[in-house]
């Protein structure tokens, strides 16, 4: 992205900030305030539905039983509406959210998990089995992440979290404490791209970091010389993603890494999304961008092992190049009347059965599995990108392998939001993005089935036809993204999902 550009993108973001102003104020109006209110409340008709499809089929409870109901008849409600929803994804209808999905393979996770349902970390005095687990469960993500080729001095370690959030949040807030015990630096800030993700905004929020994000260039990556002259004395960490959620493609890792090793920074690398699929697709002899410990100057690695580790639910790994830098993590207190208390991540107590699964499933599948798990995906991701090129409305973004972002080729002509909402009533789900306007699908075990890839690429085909010939309607997300796109109306975006969110919350 050139200067002109950038500045365009600094002037637009200062103009997000005075019109966000503008419209919190004009809310107070009366009569804007009811203006506001009545077209709230048309657009949340249908996203609250959404939100609640069961209506009054299945028996509401706002209050505790006055007696129990027999577990006989709730675990027939449970299964009732469990087979409902989990068609969809079981067809690879579903863009990410289950990655294996196998039932052999998920029987046996809910078998290792039952194991150790009553297990807690927290009490590794209790259960050092799961503490084992959690210890290996690292030293094998490690491994896979080039902890052996991590130079002489590295002593690559790590903690099993609850999720990439999870992981994310603890590195920077381990950053900021680096900075704060060894530099006395009390106005801390991450630089990364506008493409990293949206944990890094939430780690900004809550620990208070300044988070720098710096446009993308024009093939979606990181600019290194944008993010180099974004960094100055009080930065403690930069961000690059392997791959990054929107658009799927790895950003210069190493040329990223350099500018923070020569600066004596951290550098994170966020892969949470290919972690688990981009060690085995460079041994599959793909030519991936250096992105873990082989690289000199990454200092931090996030990578989930409930998405391509195929794990259940509930467990991501966050490495350290070395101890020094970990210790920075720990929450530990000595003064409190309720005894010594000390934890490694967010949580207190976890669910061990958690992690005893995810140390069942990366056991079982090994590295066999895990290089036949890959490659099947990268070519059904190769024939995805392939069938979308050709259809002529349509146009990929960037260079991805696996998670495959698409747009219109003339937004003026076609747009893409009503496409997804078409492919939505072929019971497609797939993710909505913006800046710019485009849509992605994540690519799982569950595409890699006989026919899905062929039934996706002939399904949206038709729903490009669909909306080419029919005039814009109301619902689904295309309005939604529609004001977002809009810079007096972004503040409503936040409000609409503060409703949504509400929403699903109600009974």
């Amino acid at each position: 992205m050139d200067f002109k550009d950038r500045a365009k993108q600094q002037l637009r973001d200062a103009s997000e900030s005075v019109v966000g102003v503008l419209f919190e104020q004009a809310k107070k109006l009366p009569f804007v305030k009811d203006r506001i209110a009545a077209e709230y409340d048309k657009m949340m008709a249908e996203l609250r539905a959404a939100a609640k499809p069961y209506g009054d089929e299945f028996p509401s409870c706002d209050a505790l039983p006055e007696q129990g109901r027999s577990r006989d008849e709730v675990l027939a409600q449970m299964r009732a509406m469990s087979e409902r929803e989990s068609s969809r994804w079981e067809d690879g209808f579903v863009s990410g959210a289950v990655y294996h999905g196998d039932p052999e393979h998920r029987q046996f996770l809910e078998q290792a998990y039952a194991i150790h349902s009553q297990t807690n970390p927290l009490h590794s005095d209790l259960w050092p089995s799961v503490t084992k687990y959690e210890a290996e469960i690292v030293a094998m993500t490690a491994d896979m992440l080039g902890a052996k080729q991590a130079g002489a001095s590295a002593e690559v370690c790590g903690t099993v979290s609850s999720g990439g959030t999870e992981s994310i949040l603890m590195a920077m807030k381990t950053y900021r404490d680096r900075a704060r015990a060894e530099q006395g630096n009390d106005k801390p800030n991450i630089v990364a791209p506008t493409s990293a993700h949206a944990a890094f905004d939430k780690a900004s929020q809550y620990f208070g970091i300044e988070l720098r994000k710096i446009p993308v260039g024009e093939d979606f990556r990181a600019d290194v010389k944008a993010m180099k002259k974004a960094v100055d004395r009080h930065t403690i960490c930069l961000v690059g993603s392997a791959p990054c959620f929107p658009h799927g493609v790895i950003d210069p890792i190493p040329e990223l890494a350099a500018v923070a090793f020569a600066r004596n920074i951290g550098f994170h690398t966020d892969a949470c999304l290919g972690g688990f699929v981009l060690p085995w697709a460079r041994e599959l002899g793909y030519p991936i961008t250096e992105f873990d410990f082989r690289v000199e100057g990454v200092t931090s690695i996030s990578a989930d092992t409930h998405k391509y580790g195929y794990a259940a639910k509930g467990t991501s790994v966050l490495l350290y190049r070395d101890k020094a830098l970990r210790k920075h993590q720990w929450f530990t207190l000595t003064n409190w009347p309720g005894g010594i208390y000390f934890s490694p991540t967010l949580a207190g107590s976890r669910a061990g059965g958690i992690s005893a699964a995810c140390w069942a499933a990366m056991q079982a599948i090994g590295r066999q599995g895990y290089l036949d798990a890959t490659q099947a995906i990268l070519q059904a991701g190769k024939q995805l990108r392939e069938g979308i090129a050709a259809i002529p409305q349509l146009k990929l973004l960037g260079d991805p392998l696996w998670v495959i972002s698409f747009a219109a080729a003339n937004p003026d002509k076609l747009d893409v939001y009503r496409v997804s909402d078409a492919m939505s009533k072929r019971r497609w789900n797939l993710n909505g993005l913006h800046r710019p306007s485009c849509v992605h699908i994540a690519v799982t075990l569950r595409h890699t089935q006989a026919g899905v890839v062929e039934r996706f690429l002939a399904d949206l085909r038709e729903a490009v036809e669909e909306v080419e010939r029919t005039p814009a309607g109301a619902g689904g997300m295309a309005p939604v993204y529609g004001i977002a796109a809009t810079l007096p109306a972004r503040g409503a975006v936040s409000d609409i999902l503060g409703m949504y969110m509400d929403a699903l919350y109600e009974v």
